[in-house]
This record gives structure tokens, C-alpha cells and sequence, in this order.
């Protein structure tokens, strides 16, 4: 009896150490320090990206916490490569003839497919779309890629599929989820976009969970073994509305909460006009996701530590509400995140596990304590509301 108990206890470790695997690779060691020239193995780095933007206006977004480009505007160039280098950010760049000539440059920290292949493709012929482009071609560019060179990991970013089946956008494609376990065996980091705060698709429009739906699924599809990474709105794009800041905080932590190991800020926008940087445009919106960043950096460390599995129970007062929870031990104190996934308000009780008899619990950033007895306590969520809190004992 006492065998199968240590098995028991041995499985459930692993799985508790399954939501840190962005820094903990299968072997217990950093996840990416399997490459030489790959992303920081550092804990306190959580990658924060702006897709496809002007290497002119690195350091403005360095000042609101972004610390990586990915995409380079028919690059890698030269002239982009050393305008990064200068502002200290790092790139995710395409594997091109000048990204060949930097191949022992750690500025670069991964090569990156062509975006979404997995949607229809162009050219349009009689009025329909190509299909995508199939999984064994992305594999047979990965493998190509890593015999070029194997000091950093390969990135790959799929479209909104990811997180909804019905997708018209992958053409004959489409409701062809079983496609998307065999996309991620052509990447180290495997992304996606999806944009529910502005999209007009009746199925997602709203559904900010939407995002953490497919960060799961991603995480599925890879068994748990790789790295996900996944896009946020911030602007209009297309539509009549852009995200408001506070939908915008919540996509980010859902993703968080969910599992993801690193964010892209999609900042274009077309909507009433072309705005390629609409981000560094828009103060408040840039003031708020500043303000997430800042976050984030403050709290990477123990976002990169360990998950406990099981660590929290949320009951909601609400039967239309969900609220999803993350559970950290770090340098003995308790931290739970929670965040709404419905847009309702709800009372929500927590029970915390590992907490002693009367514990101090703090409202991190909110200038507020509440206390928990037996590692339990209470709080009101606003609809989508995110809540993050530090659990110590008295």
C-alpha cells in the first residue's frame, strides 16, 4: 500500500509542476536553457511582446514594459537588428540571410514561422481562398530551421482556431481541430490571436474567456511539454469599439491564470484610420497596460514558480459565474490568483490549501486585507474582475 501511495504522491507532484513548464522543462531544468541564444532562463523574466512594430519605437515601448519584438517588417535587417540592440530589446525574428549572419547573436532569441498558416491562404482563386497551409510543411520548415541552426527555439503563432472550432476563417479547415496537435510538433513556443472584445463573430464577440479556452487547449495539444505564448487586443482593429483597459487587464491574467508563459500585444488598428502603433497613441489605454506590465515584472518570479494543483476552491454566489484560480508557494507565502471568467458580478468564498488557522491575506495593489480562517475567506468580483492575493501566516 505504502508503493502505490509514493506513486500517487510522485504523479501528483508532476502534474502540480505542469503550469510552470514555460520555465521548467520535463527534466526539472529551465525550460530554455535547452538553447544557448534562446530566452532569458532568468525567473524574474516573463516575456512581453508587441507584435510586428518599428524598431524606431523600441525604447518607447522598454518605458511601458515590453521587453520583446516579435515579427520584423521583411526582416531581420541590419538597421532593424542594431536599432533593437541599442534600446535593449529582444526579437523573435524570421530565419533570413541577415538573421543567418546574427546566428550567434542572444539579441535574437528565436525564430519565427509565417503567421496563422493554419488559416486559408492567399491567392484567391475564383472568388475561394487557398487552404492552409498543411502541418507536415511547418514541420519540414522546423526541422530545416533547427538543422540551420539549433542554439534557439522555433515560435510559432496560429489564428483564432485555436479557441473556437467554427472558424470560417480557416476555409476547408474548418471545425478541424485535430489538425492543431500536429502544428505544434512544428514549434519550441506555440501562440495564437484571438480577439473577443472587438470581433464580430456572435460566437466570441463578449467572451473574453474565450482566450484562456484556447490557451488551455494549446497547452493540450503540446501534452503540457512546450511553452505558450498568446496575443491581446488593445486597440479597435476593424471594429466601432476598441477594448477598454479593464477588459484588456483580464484577457491578460486569464491567459496567466490559464497557463500561458508570455503575451503579445496586438497594437495595429484600421479602424477610422490605418495606425500602426495605435497603442503609444492611445494614453490611456497606454497608461493601462503600462500599469499590467509593471505588474507582471513585480510579480514574475512567483508567476514562474511552481503551480500547487488543486491549491484553491472558489464557490460563487452567482450560478452564472466562474471563477478560475492559480495557486503559488513562493519564499513561504501563499499567492492566489483569481480572475472572473463571465461578465457578472459575484460573491466569491475561497478555500486555500496549506494555510494555517488565521492568516493575513492581502488585496495585492488594492491597499486592502482581509483574514482567513482555516484557509478560508471572502471576496466581490466585478464582472470579469481580477483579483491577485498574498497569503501569509500569522
Amino acid at each position: 500500500m505504502k508503493s502505490y501511495r509514493i506513486v500517487f504522491l510522485a504523479v501528483l507532484f508532476a502534474l502540480s509542476m505542469t503550469a510552470a513548464y514555460a520555465v521548467t522543462g520535463p527534466d526539472g531544468q529551465p525550460y530554455y536553457a535547452a538553447w544557448r541564444n534562446g530566452p532569458p532562463v532568468d525567473p524574474s523574466f516573463f516575456p512581453i511582446a508587441v507584435w510586428l512594430q518599428d524598431p524606431a519605437d523600441a525604447a518607447k515601448y522598454k518605458e511601458i514594459g515590453v521587453n520583446v519584438y516579435v515579427g520584423l517588417w521583411q526582416g531581420p535587417t541590419e538597421e532593424q537588428l542594431e536599432t533593437l540592440k541599442k534600446a535593449g530589446m529582444l526579437t523573435v525574428c524570421h530565419f533570413n540571410d541577415v538573421g543567418y549572419k546574427h546566428v550567434n547573436d542572444q539579441l535574437i532569441i528565436g525564430w519565427m514561422h509565417g503567421d496563422e498558416p493554419d488559416n486559408a491562404q492567399r491567392p484567391i482563386v475564383n472568388g475561394v481562398w487557398s487552404p492552409p497551409i498543411l502541418p507536415s510543411k511547418i514541420v519540414e520548415d522546423y526541422h530545416s530551421i533547427k538543422e540551420q541552426d539549433s542554439s534557439r527555439p522555433v515560435f510559432l503563432n496560429l489564428g483564432q482556431a485555436v479557441s473556437w472550432n467554427n472558424y470560417i476563417g480557416r476555409g476547408v479547415r474548418r471545425n478541424c481541430p485535430e489538425d492543431y496537435p500536429e502544428y505544434a510538433k512544428g514549434a519550441d513556443i506555440v501562440s495564437f490571436d484571438v480577439y473577443p472584445a472587438v470581433t464580430s463573430y456572435p460566437d466570441v464577440n463578449g467572451k473574453l474567456w474565450i482566450v484562456a479556452r484556447g490557451v488551455e487547449r494549446l497547452k493540450a495539444w503540446t501534452n503540457n511539454m512546450k511553452p505558450v505564448w498568446n496575443c491581446i487586443e488593445t486597440t479597435r482593429i476593424r471594429a466601432e469599439k476598441r477594448a477598454t483597459t479593464e477588459e484588456v487587464r483580464s484577457e491578460v491574467w486569464m491567459s496567466i491564470v490559464s497557463g500561458s508563459s508570455g503575451l503579445i500585444y496586438f497594437v495595429h488598428e484600421w479602424n477610422p484610420e490605418t495606425d500602426s502603433r495605435r497603442l503609444l497613441n492611445d494614453e490611456e489605454m497606454r497608461l493601462a497596460v503600462a500599469d499590467i506590465n509593471a505588474q507582471i515584472h513585480r510579480l514574475a518570479p512567483v508567476i514562474n514558480s511552481p503551480t500547487v494543483l488543486f491549491g484553491a476552491e472558489a464557490t460563487c454566489s452567482n450560478p452564472e459565474a466562474r471563477v478560475k484560480t492559480m495557486v503559488k508557494r513562493y519564499k513561504g507565502e501563499v499567492w492566489l490568483f483569481a480572475c472572473s471568467m463571465r461578465r457578472v458580478a459575484t460573491d466569491v468564498s475561497f478555500l486555500v490549501s496549506g494555510v494555517g488557522e488565521n492568516a493575513s491575506v492581502e488585496a495585492v495593489d488594492e491597499g486592502r486585507t482581509l483574514s482567513a480562517e482555516n484557509g478560508s475567506f471572502g471576496d466581490s468580483f466585478e464582472p470579469y474582475g481580477v483579483h491577485i492575493y498574498r497569503i501569509t501566516d500569522k
